[in-house]
């Protein structure tokens, strides 16, 4: 008996009874991953107007294609469009060689020619209520350009001629009149005549000096078709912060392209470019520029236009709502088209446009 209770009133082993319960160790996080049906129901509701589509120079090397069933040959089909919820597309003339004018004069044929062979899939728009009623009626819309400036021949008169057919977007880089020192009295004289035909100017690439005197002419907003924030990637043709702050100022828009090379390999990294866009211009000033069938690298995740849902879906996990979502994904491009618009009208009603053809 007193063995037992010996060894019930023996001492602890030193520092047994004061140590703490020890706690079970928290579960690693689950990570979340984008829910691909809300991506899809908001692109019901806001569909992709994609800035910049390589797919006319595209189809001009292939000696047979189909976009209906589905063509391997390129990034972009009708069935790919339908599944990443593209609305609208800007079809970029790509000017090469001797014959500038000619090269755009065919290009926009075959513009032409396309939309035709597929009315069940896509309708030529000239303007955002034809871009709506495009969507409206189950078609993405197909809006001609931009392209390049020497596509209007260093002519007011060639310049008047595309928007007729159909040209709504003009870069200004790359010519005499928009070089490093900026514009001459020529470019601004283009700049005007695009304000009164209501067309859209494309400072991707422009000089600073260029870009400024755009801001300080121009009655209408510019646009970027094809750049990202300088600040995360160093691509020649990227913004600077002082630029995407002044553009968004000015009302303009910038369309983040889905470009390896300007944004990064990867799908988060366009939704990096897409948060900083957004944060030092604005909600308003941010839109999507596939850059698709331009023959450039894209990031893993959004090799061809069926792959917008998911970048979507990553912007919503980072909390994006749904009003910012949807300016970026079609609001933006159709408030940058209307005030084009409206600019254009208020320039009719303050006289005729000049009758000649000015050149440098």
């Amino acid at each position: 008996m007193a063995e037992l209770q010996d060894h019930i009133s023996a001492p602890a082993e030193a520092g047994e009874l004061d140590q703490p319960a020890p706690h079970p160790a928290p579960p690693p996080p689950v990570p979340t991953t984008p829910d691909p049906a809300q991506a899809h129901e908001l692109l019901a509701r806001h569909p992709i107007a994609d800035g910049y589509s390589g797919l006319l120079q595209a189809l001009r090397t292939l000696p047979w294609y189909d976009l209906e069933l589905g063509e391997s040959a390129v990034e972009t089909d009708l069935p790919r469009l339908r599944a990443g919820g593209t609305g609208a597309l800007l079809w970029a003339l790509h000017i090469a060689g001797e014959r500038p004018v000619t090269s755009a004069l065919e290009q926009i044929d075959l513009v032409n020619h396309v939309v035709d062979r597929y009315p069940e899939g896509l309708r030529l728009a000239r303007s955002a209520s034809e871009t709506a009623d495009a969507r409206a009626h189950g078609r993405t819309a197909v809006l001609i350009g931009p392209a390049p400036a020497e596509a209007a021949g260093d002519s007011l008169g060639t310049l008047r001629a595309l928007h007729a057919l159909g040209l709504r977007a003009l870069t200004l880089s790359g010519t005499a009149w928009a070089c490093d020192t900026g514009l001459n009295r020529f470019g601004e004289e283009i700049v005007r005549e695009m304000n009164r035909l209501g067309m859209l100017v494309d400072l991707t690439g422009a000089s600073p000096a260029t870009a400024r005197q755009v801001f300080a002419v121009s009655k209408a907003p510019a646009i970027l078709t094809r750049s990202a924030a300088q600040a995360l990637n160093h691509h020649p043709d990227n913004a600077p912060d002082e630029l995407l702050a002044a553009l968004g100022a000015s009302g303009g828009l910038c369309l983040v392209p889905c470009s390896a090379d300007r944004t990064g390999p990867a799908l988060r990294d366009v939704a990096d470019h897409l948060d900083h866009v957004r944060e030092i211009a604005g909600p308003g000033a941010v839109g999507l520029s596939g850059m698709f069938d331009t023959a450039t690298a894209h990031p893993e995740g959004l090799e061809d236009v069926s792959g917008y849902p998911a970048l979507i879906g990553e912007l919503i996990e980072r909390g994006w709502p749904e009003t910012d979502l949807a300016q970026l994904t079609w609001g933006n491009v159709q408030r940058v088209l209307r005030a084009a618009e409206f600019t254009a009208r208020a320039a009719h009603h303050r006289g005729t446009p000049p009758t000649g053809s000015p050149r440098i």
